[in-house]
């Protein structure tokens, strides 16, 4: 049986996906919190991929950052270098 601890991949892959779109969008942990209403060390630990985010939260966080809550759970899509964009 699984550590309950444990990270798993899909917190990993939503923790990235948060992170790397609060970034593109210059968002400080401390805006995107506010915006969510929610706390900043909350948003830490999801970008670490400490919590088992409830998908309430995963709404308020989409929202936040201008997404839809599909995109935080996504892969991310891969562009070969030199290829146009």
């Amino acid at each position: 049986m699984p550590n309950p601890t444990q990270k798993c991949d899909a917190q990993l892959l939503f923790a990235a996906n948060v992170r790397r779109l609060r970034k593109e969008k210059e968002l400080t942990q401390e805006k995107l919190a506010e915006a969510a209403g929610l706390h900043p060390n909350y948003i830490s630990s999801v970008e670490r991929g400490e919590r088992n985010i409830s998908i309430g939260n995963i709404e308020r966080i989409a929202k936040a950052l201008g997404v839809t809550m599909a995109e935080l759970v996504a892969e991310p899509a891969h562009n070969p270098a030199g290829s146009a964009t």
